[in-house]
């Protein structure tokens, strides 16, 4: 079962949509406790960095995520707002703790092309990492689905597993053992953010 984290902050219905479509079987997760059916979880998020950390902390997710991820190994999807609170620290409207499961925070966008709009919306190539299984069966570049005017500043390139130009580069996707989050939205990225929905149901990392 994928268990899809209802924390008062999240795309739910989309993503257990697109779930479902591919046979996933998902189930909305609105107390820590129903982590413990699930064999891997989504964490969707939409709005601000502090609101999201707040929603998580008062719920008692933010432990529970720490325990079924961290020390369980759940393979987990964090969506937009959901990976972000990954990092770190956060900037937006203030300095925020993340979950810090990624030595990185969460910057503004500033490109180098004045004319480019904030927030970035819309289709943008992605280029992904060469040998990364949650890409598999995509083309080179394919187009995805972006909603955001912050993104992931990493400090160890190697869990940026891809990016895209947007007056610069801008963190897609990051992935380290057992955890896979992208800035795009999959749900609303059509055959391609399906086929990464579906790489991510099958993904099996190894334990740490």
């Amino acid at each position: 079962m994928t268990g899809i984290i209802d924390y008062g902050m999240g795309n739910l219905l989309s993503v257990m949509n697109a779930l479902e479509f591919l046979g996933a079987e998902p189930q909305l997760c609105r107390h820590p406790r129903d982590l413990e059916d699930a064999d891997r979880l989504v964490l969707p998020g939409v709005g601000a960095f502090g609101d999201c950390m707040r929603s998580l902390q008062e719920s008692g997710f933010d432990d529970a995520l720490n325990h079924h991820v961290m020390a369980a190994h759940k393979p987990i999807l964090g969506i937009c707002l959901g990976m972000q609170v990954m990092a770190r620290r956060g900037t937006e409207r203030g300095d925020h703790e993340g979950l810090g499961w990624f030595d990185a925070e969460v910057i503004p966008i500033r490109p180098d092309d004045p004319g480019l709009a904030i927030p970035h919306v819309g289709w943008n190539n992605v280029v992904s990492r060469s040998g990364c299984p949650l890409f598999d069966g995509l083309p080179a570049e394919p187009d995805l689905y972006f909603v955001h005017s912050f993104f992931m500043d990493c400090r160890d390139s190697a869990d940026v597993v891809a990016s895209c130009d947007y007056g610069g580069a801008v963190t897609a996707a990051v992935m380290k053992r057992n955890v896979f989050a992208t800035q795009f939205h999959p749900e609303k990225s059509q055959d391609h953010g399906l086929r990464i929905l579906q790489n991510f149901i099958e993904w099996n990392p190894m334990p740490c």
